[in-house]
């Protein structure tokens, strides 16, 4: 298995030797507490490790505090361009951060954030995503490439490096196996931060299964990924169900019976 550096996602430790974590994303509106915390428990139950909600606005941000101080998993705080609401999670005790540092702004405006992670020894996970590259690595591939993925990710990279920061997590997403597998094997030879795995808009829970059976297995066996999340529409538990059996079935981890 690829070594990398070493994070803390609250108590989980990712990279270094740990096992893959299993992870998943609520898809209640983290306003409402209740509906998030129930879903929380219920992916806690199903054996999920860790846990992303969306933070779309100021009012779900101040929300996070409740969910924290309550839930069963260690959240990550799911933030865009808007620093402020990265700010305020984490003062609700969000134990990561999903955000792209060259997405935010003026450099103050990282900087600030950084410092905050680095007060409370939160990691970051910068995640690239194929369908929303920036406009001049379009420009300069023609499309979303492996290559101009990686290379938007070392932007983000070095931002948080030149601060000093490298409590650093990496996911590299395109809805293409073939292209994402090439992502993550290039960007493996370029860092040793912990990677997370997954095919973004994977789908159906059949489809969805399958894409994400051949690809993370793909990146899996070549011993890349430090956490997963299976993406499938519907009920999230799906999801950590769908990660262990790829867990299980490259015998990596073990949860529950194994069918033959």
């Amino acid at each position: 298995m690829r070594q990398t550096k070493q994070i803390k996602i609250g108590d989980v430790p990712v990279g270094g030797g740990a096992p893959v974590s299993v992870q998943s994303m609520c898809n209640t509106d983290t306003r409402d507490v209740r509906a998030t915390l129930d879903q929380i428990g219920r992916l806690a139950a199903a054996g999920c490790e860790i846990v992303r909600c969306a933070v779309p606005d100021a009012e779900a941000a101040k929300a996070l505090e409740q969910v924290c101080s309550k839930s069963q998993l260690p959240l990550v705080a799911d933030i865009h361009f808007d620093y402020r609401l990265a700010l305020t999670a984490l003062e609700g005790g969000v134990a990561g951060l999903r955000i792209n540092p060259g997405n935010i702004g003026e450099r103050r405006k990282v900087e600030e954030v950084v410092r905050a992670c680095a007060e409370r020894e939160v990691p970051i996970r910068i995640g690239v995503n194929g369908g929303s590259l920036e406009k001049e690595l379009l420009e300069k591939y023609g499309h979303p490439t492996a290559e101009a993925m990686v290379e938007s990710a070392m932007g983000h990279i070095r931002i948080l490096e030149d601060l000093g920061f490298d409590q650093i997590k990496v996911s590299l997403k395109a809805s293409d196996i073939r292209r994402t597998v090439e992502a993550y094997r290039l960007l493996a030879e370029q860092v040793d931060y912990p990677l997370h795995i997954g095919i973004t808009e994977a789908g159906t829970t059949w489809s969805g299964t399958v894409k994400s059976a051949v690809g993370l297995g793909t990146l899996l066996y070549d011993g890349l990924g430090d956490t997963l999340r299976v993406s499938l529409t519907g009920d999230p538990v799906e999801e950590v169900r769908v990660g262990w059996e790829i867990l299980k079935s490259l015998e990596l981890r073990e949860r529950g019976p194994v069918f033959v």
